[in-house]
């Protein structure tokens, strides 16, 4: 419990918290505008989202598309840094929320610790230069906790009803917000300072009810499309499970490097001592995304990122088991990682590993869709191709192009947004400007390519080549 002195004055931890994460965010948008990569195809496509707002769509929830719509109106512009914008900032809220709920459970100390230590996080840092559904997640997952521990203090209605209200845009920023439920269950089980009790459970849930419906709806109406993919990602549940030691291995390695070395082997450490109800409460919170995702990888394959949900009352158990030379070390490496982080984009291209650009993934996008566009304008045809990310970069470079672009016309269930949304039609009969690494062959042989892409970074040695054919043919290929 946090000391006396700490509950009468909670400025004790804010203060210094406030100014080193408000620098270190102020640092990253300086970064952030100098940064030289082009925008990743999630990034491209959560922007689209933004373009045709719905209260769903195809592979996530809602609340990012919402949120660069609105923060691309209000700068007046579509630049990669205004997508980018909100991430630190997010993140320097979920800093500042993860400092309110540590002083609650560990005092002045460990609430300016949880606030410095979460900001410095290698998977911060990566989230402050590349928007994703983790980032706007953090700040509403983190108030949740501390809503509900509020709750659980004070039994205030007022309390849990934003504790649900937090969680429920959690869960419309991405769908790992479930693990809410049994995280703060399981605390509920085996700390007091977490029970908020029955009537403010039922309060939490319906206000968090009320905040997905919308989305609960669209799916729905919409086939459960958001549902099914993200089955598609989960493959044991389609196809079945077999044990799968070194994905389970690899995935377990790498939250070394999405946590940081010295604050994940803290957490881990915080799983196993649990005599203190408070580091009970938080492990309980913690623990259930990490160990769902390890059986996930080990069943089948989980992203490095899968698990996130696990750091956010992760960040406040570490800096409880962490004690003062080791708090500073885990600071230490891991500002090391959040200073080289943004340098690599700022110095993109350089450095290059064998020849390649070391962040090749995040260049030559631009340019690719910059020639295809030039191409198809040429050509006066539409632009037509599988792949999915260069169909993202197409619809975000192509914005005033004023070049039709279509995906391919999905046989059964849609397997992107854009073959959701900008299918080839029936009815079209003209030319098509193809994109594919592969000439389509229309019966007299290969085509010949119509042009050169002078593909670079990420698109360099793939074969992609420009070709002018029918659209019959393509759907004969299909």
């Amino acid at each position: 419990m946090p000391s006396a002195a700490a509950k009468r004055d909670p400025q004790r931890w804010f203060a210094p918290a406030l100014v080193v994460v408000a620098a270190v965010t102020a640092l990253r948008l300086i970064a952030l505008a100098f940064n030289r990569t082009d925008l990743f195809v999630d990034e491209t496509q959560y922007w689209l989202w933004g373009q045709h707002l719905d209260f769903g769509y195809y592979s996530k929830p809602p609340l990012i598309g919402w949120l660069i719509r609105a923060v691309t109106e209000i700068a007046g512009s579509n630049a990669p840094f205004w997508v980018r914008m909100p991430g630190p900032v997010l993140h320097g809220v979920t800093a500042l929320a993860l400092g309110a709920l540590g002083a609650r459970v560990g005092g002045r100390s460990a609430g300016l610790w949880s606030a410095v230590i979460y900001v410095t996080l290698p998977f911060v840092a990566l989230g402050s230069v590349l928007m994703s559904t983790d980032t706007v997640m953090a700040p509403f997952y983190a108030l949740a906790l501390l809503f509900a521990h509020r709750a659980a203090q004070g039994k205030s209605a007022r309390e849990a009803l934003m504790a649900g209200i937090c969680a429920g845009l959690a869960f419309m920023a991405k769908y790992a917000a479930i693990y809410l439920i049994p995280g703060l269950a399981l605390a509920a089980l085996v700390s007091p300072g977490w029970r908020i009790g029955w009537r403010n459970a039922v309060l939490m849930a319906l206000a968090a009810g009320l905040v997905i419906a919308p989305n609960i709806v669209w799916n729905l109406n919409h086939d459960l499309t958001t549902v099914s993919h993200t089955m598609d990602n989960v493959g044991w549940v389609r196809s079945g499970a077999m044990l799968n030691l070194p994905s389970m291995g690899e995935f377990f390695g790498s939250q070394f490097a999405v946590f940081g070395p010295l604050t994940f082997a803290a957490l881990l450490l915080g799983y196993i001592g649990l005599r203190d109800p408070a580091k009970r409460g938080l492990a309980m919170l913690s623990f259930p995304p990490l160990l769902a995702v390890t059986i996930e990888a080990l069943l089948d394959r989980a992203y490095a990122n899968w698990a996130i949900a696990a750091y956010f009352a992760g960040t406040v158990l570490a800096v409880l088991v962490m004690g003062r030379i080791w708090r500073i070390a885990a600071l230490a490496v891991n500002v090391v990682i959040a200073l080289a982080i943004p340098l690599l984009t700022v110095l993109a291209p350089w450095p290059a590993k064998d020849g390649a650009p070391l962040l090749k993934r995040w260049l030559g996008r631009v340019d690719l869709s910059a020639h295809i566009l030039a191409l198809a304008k040429t050509e006066g045809v539409p632009v037509y191709t599988a792949n999915r990310d260069i169909l993202a970069d197409l619809f975000y470079t192509g914005l005033d192009a004023g070049v039709t672009v279509y995906a391919p016309d999905p046989k059964g269930r849609a397997h992107s947004y854009y073959e959701q949304m900008w299918p080839l039609p029936a009815g079209y009969r003209g030319k098509l400007l193809v994109i594919a690494n592969q000439a389509p062959d229309c019966g007299a042989g290969p085509v010949a390519p119509a042009g050169d892409l002078a593909a670079s970074g990420t698109w360099a040695g793939k074969g992609f080549a420009p070709y002018l054919v029918e659209a019959r043919c393509v759907r004969s290929q299909d």
